[in-house]
């Protein structure tokens, strides 16, 4: 987690010094300063695990307006410990005061870079790649907003990816909580390039707010420039009020036009026109995504279709829905030895296996395994849960993934299908697993 570099900031101890320790966490060294306090690297001997620890500047060289809000910040973010646990959310673990010096302490991601890094014209990401990071920036504002947190300053610098490119939102620092009056910050409200409508004419904010800064910092991950751009903040809220950005095709063409609607809908003046919820914005962003991969897929869908109606899972299915399921759906080839799904980790995904064979396995040791026509991704019904198994490739395999979040909107005949036989394939697994231990139980006896 990092702030904003200022040279402004007096250090977070007199003369510069380094704290030992911070509560009960010991110090290894600083690793970002900004306006209103000090980031270190930090180690957690009981979880063991290194941690950021956020040190905010009360003092804040005199200022009492920057204190002020510092302060308020920090009762905002404590408020939060523990409430948001989210893969796609930077968790934050705790909160205290030592000697004057209020701190937050929260996941420390080892050589992870803010999207700002990626809003220059010479250094944009791949088109496919900004669908999939924003896709997951929608699924975790939806968490948030579904808890009734706002997170009021979605920018850029506060997404950070990771170095195996996961996705971290940062910094709740100004954000409004449901029944509370801590977050209510008068004199901030967020970064103005990316404020809605809404938020730059200080009227009641929505969890439609928080989409339509996504959909600007979609714009610039896109474009490599912000939807509005002014000599001074006046204009530039003007414009944001009023103004209809350039059309993204104008300033990068390779962008598809459905993107560029996507954006456009995030971006909407009127709240009640864009995205009804993140999990919608969402669901679109996964059919785009889908449909640009499908411009280079190795097999077409009606071939697609021919392998799916040839395997057992779906001999109930009818035509129609089979085709519900493929558009909701991705295949993915894996090589021997590659992991499909890691025990421990969140997925919201079903699994089909298309072709070949797996190993199920847990705590490193082989359990099971699964062939061709054979489910799993049973997590998934359950929100938030990890995944019990690892599931891996014994040779060159392809595997259909299955969106819960493009489930949720097929026809209901099609989401009770194959619930059914997800379900009852689940069991009839279940059931043939517990044979050989009574078996054996039985011998032994």
């Amino acid at each position: 987690m990092s702030l904003p570099l200022s040279k402004s900031v007096p250090p977070a101890k007199p003369g510069g010094r380094i704290p030992e320790k911070i509560g009960k966490y010991a110090v290894i060294k600083e690793v970002g300063r900004g306006s209103t306090g000090v980031v270190y690297l930090s180690h957690d001997a009981y979880y063991g695990r290194d941690v950021a620890i956020k040190v905010y500047n009360m003092e804040a060289g005199g200022d009492e307006e920057r204190a002020r809000i510092a302060r308020k910040m920090f009762l905002s973010e404590a408020h939060l410990v523990g409430m948001l646990q989210h893969p796609h959310i930077l968790p934050i673990y705790d909160a205290g005061e030592e000697g004057g010096h209020c701190y937050i302490v929260t996941e420390h991601v080892h050589g992870a870079r803010t999207l700002a890094a990626y809003c220059r014209p010479d250094n944009l990401l791949r088109i496919d790649d900004t669908v999939e990071i924003m896709f997951k920036c929608a699924k975790a504002l939806h968490y948030a907003h579904s808890r009734g947190v706002i997170h009021r300053d979605i920018k850029p610098s506060n997404i950070m990816l990771t170095q195996d490119s996961d996705v971290r939102i940062i910094d709740f620092g100004i954000a409004l909580v449901s029944d509370s009056d801590i977050s209510r910050i008068e004199g901030i409200a967020g970064s103005p390039s990316y404020m809605s409508p809404e938020q730059v004419q200080s009227l009641e904010l929505t969890n439609a707010s928080d989409l339509y800064s996504l959909g600007a910092v979609m714009y610039e991950l896109l474009t490599g420039s912000r939807p509005f751009r002014a000599g001074n903040l006046q204009k530039l809220l003007h414009q944001i009020v009023y103004a209809t950005p350039p059309p993204i095709h104008t300033l990068r063409r390779e962008v598809p036009e459905e993107l560029e609607t996507v954006t456009a809908t995030a971006l909407q003046k009127d709240p009640t026109k864009r995205y009804k919820s993140g999990l919608d914005f969402a669901a679109e962003l996964t059919r785009v995504h889908q449909r640009l991969r499908e411009a280079n897929a190795r097999i077409d869908r009606q071939e697609q279709f021919g392998v799916l109606r040839r395997l057992k899972f779906f001999h109930e299915f009818s035509h129609a829905e089979i085709w519900e399921v493929l558009r909701a759906s991705s295949w993915q080839d894996y090589g021997a030895g590659e992991e499909i799904v890691k025990e421990g980790e969140m997925d919201d995904r079903f699994y089909i296996l298309v072709t070949g064979s797996c190993a199920v396995e847990r705590h490193g040791q082989r359990v099971g395994a699964l062939d061709t026509g054979d489910c799993f991704g049973e997590a998934s019904y359950v929100p938030g849960a990890k995944r019990t198994a690892t599931i891996r490739a014994t040779g060159a395999v392809t595997v259909l993934r299955v969106s819960s979040t493009l489930l949720e909107q097929v026809s209901a005949s099609c989401q009770l299908r194959f619930n059914r036989v997800f379900l009852r394939s689940l069991i009839a697994r279940l059931q043939s697993a517990e044979r050989p231990a009574k078996a054996a139980a039985a011998g032994a006896a």
